[in-house]
């Protein structure tokens, strides 16, 4: 058993999934969790990473920092989601395993599967075939990272365990329209639409492709599952276990926010890998479960959507 005092440092403890982190650590008890702000550590600068971890001496990393984003920023900026997304996790990884970290958890992402790979996705999926080109920058820099952690794991054989979830939304989620995931984008689109008293919301793609979402709180739970037991593989898929269209993903949306117009699809823009749905049998057979549904989550983020109204992330 994890003792509760045990320095948990939680990278990227500011954005969506390392608040969530946080707060799940410290209400299931854990006294000692602390992050640091980009402003005071660069984690792309390996000395800076390196003389933190010898001052602090963190016995336990979760890796929830990345440089994110949805296909337009992507595709704008394929060299800042590789190379940067690489230098963050290489960092955090060689200095734990130099700082003799005793477990380290590293996040990434379903994009790591292959565009065309079977549903659902298993982990033994991975470098099967070609990724999904409007992310594939990102998805090769967590691929690298997963591979990184798996190598400490048989060289040295320390607890060193990725964790792949699947779409990813709820409070403090980026609602920027150009940089943002299609939850909060489609939150903010409604709720903009309904206040300005717009008779449409314009979506991108046809509506067709099918995704799984996954409550940020959820994730939480499972990273301290993993912080809280020995994982004998090296890589799990965490995700529902159920998938919606993009069309019925927009439908729950504006149920939820009160817009009565219509919508409109988009089918000049790209509408991305045609179905990503997550096996997360093999993580839910060693005791994990998802607990927030779907509409739940939804109405729970559109709330907090609307008490942050004046300073969400991404308002302009």
């Amino acid at each position: 058993m994890v003792n509760k005092s045990a320095k948990i440092f939680v990278a990227g403890h500011r954005g969506m999934v390392g608040s969530a982190i946080m707060r799940t650590l410290n209400a299931n008890g854990y006294t000692n969790c602390f992050g640091v702000s980009s402003k005071e550590l660069d984690l792309k600068n390996q000395q800076a990473v390196n003389d933190y971890f010898s001052a602090e001496k963190p016995e336990i990393v979760i890796d929830s920092a990345a440089k994110v984003g949805g296909i337009l920023a992507n595709s704008t900026y394929p060299y800042e989601f590789l190379m940067e997304n690489m230098l963050i996790q290489n960092n955090l990884i060689t200095a734990s395993l130099k700082y003799d970290v005793s477990k380290f958890v590293f996040l990434g992402s379903s994009c790591i599967y292959p565009k065309h790979a079977p549903q659902p996705l298993k982990e033994e999926y991975l470098l099967t075939s070609d990724l999904e080109p409007t992310n594939k920058w990102y998805a090769i820099a967590k691929i690298s990272g997963v591979m990184a952690c798996e190598a400490v794991k048989v060289q040295y054989g320390k607890d060193f365990t990725s964790l792949m979830p699947t779409n990813l939304y709820g409070e403090f989620d980026n609602f920027d329209l150009k940089n943002s995931h299609v939850i909060p984008a489609l939150i903010r689109k409604f709720h903009e639409a309904k206040i300005n008293n717009h008779d449409e919301v314009v979506v991108w793609g046809s509506g067709s492709p099918f995704r799984e979402f996954l409550h940020v709180n959820d994730l939480a739970k499972a990273v301290l599952f993993s912080v809280e037991n020995i994982l004998p593989e090296h890589l799990y898929n965490v995700g529902s276990g159920s998938d919606v269209t993009i069309k019925e993903l927009a439908e729950l949306v504006q149920r939820t926010v009160g817009f009565n117009g219509k919508i409109t699809w988009d089918s000049t823009k790209p509408d991305g890998t045609p179905r990503k749905l997550m096996d997360v049998s093999k993580f839910e057979s060693l005791g994990w479960k998802p607990e927030i549904s779907l509409e739940t989550g939804m109405a729970s983020t559109y709330q907090w959507f609307l008490e942050n109204i004046d300073n969400y992330r991404g308002k302009k």
